[in-house]
């Protein structure tokens, strides 16, 4: 039987595990007519997802391309608001995923993007054991699970309240601008009243010739 250092503590296990899997989580201003491109190096036969969402700007669309390194497509969408794909690399190599903004003339986006690769090893591998997981393992296991579970609806709703605040501040700045408009077009239908109301009140001027005789 293996001594006290021939295993690793629970949490020991859960922060080595977090890390075999590699996801990278970003948000990026895109400006109109702009394309940005990120790559990632995968081995052949890993799982990857992408998901991303636009957060602000314009019709909260944009367009999405994935390319394998042969330069094959394998995902492209259009002016679209959140998407998720799920492939497995058929090969090795670079492969690159684009966001465009090249269809937008004035609008600017923010957007969000988690690129997955690989899948999260089990916190215990069933290899060399001979004996089921213990109870506070399989409460590890559990807890992890339910721990990924809650990050995952964090990040959702930390998305959807930057995209609810944008539209409310949008929408603000929109009512803002009509008021200012409704009382100037107010202000000078007033003054025009009152001009023309002066007018049909005031003394008309008559000159009268005297004719001698």
């Amino acid at each position: 039987a293996a001594g006290p250092r021939g295993r690793l503590p629970p949490l020991l296990l859960v922060a080595l595990a977090a890390c075999a899997a590699r996801a990278s989580e970003i948000t990026f201003e895109l400006p109109d007519n702009a394309k940005q491109c990120f790559y990632e190096e995968i081995a052949q036969g890993t799982k990857c997802t992408l998901e991303f969402q636009v957060i602000t700007g314009g019709h909260y669309d944009v367009d999405c391309r994935l390319e394998d390194p042969d330069g094959i497509v394998l995902y492209k969408e259009m002016k679209k608001q959140y998407d998720s794909f799920t492939f497995t690399a058929s090969r090795n190599g670079t492969y690159k995923f684009c966001f465009s903004n090249e269809f937008s003339t004035f609008t600017h986006k923010t957007v969000y993007f988690d690129f997955q690769v690989g899948e999260d090893p089990p916190l215990f591998p069933s290899e060399n054991r001979v004996t089921a997981l213990t109870q506070m393992e399989s409460a590890c296991v559990s807890i992890h699970e339910a721990l990924k579970s809650v990050i995952d609806y964090q990040t959702h709703f930390r998305l959807r309240e930057a995209q609810g605040r944008s539209r409310a501040e949008d929408l603000n700045t929109r009512v803002a601008y009509w008021s200012i408009g409704e009382a100037i077009i107010l202000l000078v239908v007033s003054i025009g009243q009152v001009f023309l109301l002066k007018s049909f009140f005031s003394d008309k001027r008559t000159t009268t010739t005297r004719v001698g005789s």
